[in-house]
């Protein structure tokens, strides 16, 4: 309680190293009740808002109106500030009552995601219809989950298109300005990230997925879930190869997993250095990660990470870290996770 507090302290402060680097600190949420706790924590926005929850916890699908007068209720709490939009997330572990046949042998890597909203078009477009309405009280952004391919990102920014235009022919007033951005959490997506980022505005890493596919573990079972670990240097070139493409082709990149959550001081210090524009986290995270920021510069972080990814074990890695932390950032000791790694 004493250290949440004396955390709070800073909470509007901006999130910049000591040598300049600002990060877009941002927080996580899956309803609106969520948003005034987000703001309570210092974020300057909202960096993933799980639409889903909206659509499962319900016998059936949310029309049009009821997402616009939801979704434009978020925006104009947080305005200023944007609001990243993920697209209707189901399958997986989320399933819904209104979905028929949802029944697969492997649902992790099956019907989810993007593949789920291309192959029922009516729900996506009704979904893009309200987000892009209610761009128009405030910043909004439009992300697509659990992309593979280039020609699925395609297709979702087609529908983007029709969607305005039929909004502009109905004269309804929308956001014209709303970035487009797709999730990074899949193995095919970082070896593709140069050419998808060539087609939208924004990358954000979903770290959850990304390290259960990358590794090739569920997370959920117990007996390998030793094997899921944010650290290991194969994560740490994977999420290196991912914010290098998008630099190299103008956009930002962030990170919207529960890596920074899991990691803590340990895995915020790689994400400085790794050079990635914009962190989300849960509200109750967002001071901890300002705290880790405002204490080191991003050069110190980037001479971390270059040895770090030279590493070949997650332990290797752990130890680089903590002995940069005792010697130079002692102050941070408290926010090294207790337990294995």
């Amino acid at each position: 309680h004493e250290l949440e507090k004396d955390l709070l302290k800073i909470k509007d402060s901006p999130a910049v190293t000591l040598d300049g680097r600002t990060i877009e600190l941002s927080g996580n949420i899956e309803t609106a009740d969520e948003v005034q706790e987000v703001i309570d924590h210092g974020a300057k926005g909202i960096g993933l808002f799980r639409t889903e929850y909206f659509f499962i916890t319900r016998g059936t699908l949310p029309g049009e109106e009821e997402q616009y007068r939801y979704y434009q209720n978020v925006i104009r709490k947080m305005a200023p500030d944007p609001v990243l939009f993920r697209t209707l997330d189901v399958g997986g572990d989320k399933l819904a009552a209104w979905v028929e046949d949802n029944v697969e042998a492997n649902p992790f890597m099956g019907w989810r995601g993007i593949r789920f909203t291309l192959s029922r078009k009516d729900i996506l477009r009704t979904q893009l219809r309200a987000m892009y309405r209610a761009a128009a009280h405030g910043r909004a952004r439009i992300m697509f989950p659990m992309v593979s391919i280039v020609d699925e990102v395609r297709q979702a920014l087609a529908i983007c298109a029709e969607v305005r235009e039929d909004l502009k022919r109905e004269r309804y007033q929308f956001g014209e300005k709303v970035e487009i951005g797709i999730m990074i959490e899949t193995p095919s997506a970082v070896a593709m990230a140069d050419a998808l980022a060539r087609e939208v505005d924004f990358f954000s890493i979903g770290s959850n997925d990304l390290i259960q596919y990358a590794l090739a573990v569920d997370r959920g079972n117990s007996r390998i879930s030793y094997l899921y670990n944010p650290l290991h240097p194969a994560i740490l070139r994977l999420i290196d190869d991912t914010v290098r493409a998008a630099h190299k082709n103008n956009i930002w990149v962030g990170i919207c997993g529960e890596m920074v959550a899991d990691a803590r001081v340990r895995g915020a210090l790689l994400l400085i250095g790794l050079g990635l524009d914009e962190f989300s986290a849960n509200a109750y995270m967002i001071p901890e990660i300002k705290k880790i920021i405002r204490s080191i510069t991003y050069d110190e972080t980037r001479a971390l990470v270059k040895k770090a990814l030279k590493k070949s074990t997650a332990s290797e890695v752990v130890t680089l870290l903590d002995a940069f932390i005792e010697e130079k950032r002692p102050e941070l000791m408290e926010f090294i996770p207790r337990g294995p790694v």
